[in-house]
């Protein structure tokens, strides 16, 4: 398989599968992942059921994330080969403000002056995971205002992830930990959020997922990012396609 080039706001990909397939993705907190054929949360542990029949349960504090809707890419068709990879400036700026006027945006402020991240960033995945709801609980079993999984929370120290500030603390300290890790490269960071790090990293770019490529064009079509310094043009509008064939 072919390295995948630049994605959301960037560059155009068209993910061809053939045959396509359904499956979810666990990941665990040790790094396995685990093909699903369907799961579902019950209290505190996971039922995982498997391709071939049969389930079994796991602590849901082992799982890290769990991505829906895999599609299975046998070639990766980049419709823009020239397209410039822009390095945005993901910094904290005063000017760089929450955009949707939420009782949270004090804290969303806050943390995003702490961990030096564009606080219109952080607002918008909130946005995204959770539409400022403190006390939501995904099907997944991820929880609070940027939807940390148990063992997330756990690592990050976040003891209770419906407290709007402890979640955001924690949610925030992770998008840091992604930035220094990707290099400043947002549809990398906001993919990595969603399908994890091992994911981008497998893919050499934007996995090809559909939940994860929805996810990334959600949240650029309400944040743009903001160049780098040393870039001298506006970074592209996101568009982002995963076709199955």
């Amino acid at each position: 398989m072919r390295r995948l080039a630049a994605l959301a706001g960037f560059a155009c990909v068209s993910c061809l599968a053939a045959p396509s397939a359904r499956a979810e993705l666990v990941v665990f907190e040790d790094g396995r992942v685990v093909k699903a054929a369907g799961y579902r949360v019950l209290s505190e542990q996971l039922e995982i059921s498997l391709p071939g029949g049969g389930s079994y349960l796991v602590d849901l504090d082992r799982v890290e994330r769990i991505v829906d809707d895999e599609v299975v890419v046998d070639t990766v068709m980049v419709e823009d080969e020239t397209a410039r990879v822009v390095v945005a400036d993901l910094s904290y700026r005063a000017d760089r403000r929450p955009l949707f006027s939420t009782p949270y945006d004090a804290l969303i402020e806050e943390e995003s002056r702490r961990a030096n991240l564009d606080a219109s960033m952080v607002s918008a995945l909130i946005r995204a995971e959770s539409n400022y709801q403190p006390r939501a609980v995904s099907r997944k079993g991820a929880r609070g205002l940027m939807q940390l999984m148990p063992a997330t929370a756990r690592r990050l120290e976040v003891r209770k992830p419906f407290d709007p500030a402890s979640n955001v603390r924690g949610g925030v300290r992770y998008l840091r930990e992604l930035v220094d890790r990707f290099g400043h490269r947002p549809e990398l960071v906001l993919a990595a959020y969603n399908a994890g790090e091992g994911a981008v990293e497998t893919y050499g770019g934007m996995p090809p997922y559909r939940e994860t490529v929805a996810y990334v064009n959600r949240i650029f079509g309400w944040w743009q990012p903001m160049p780098a310094a040393s870039e001298k043009s506006e970074p592209a509008p996101v568009a982002a396609t995963v076709v199955t064939r």
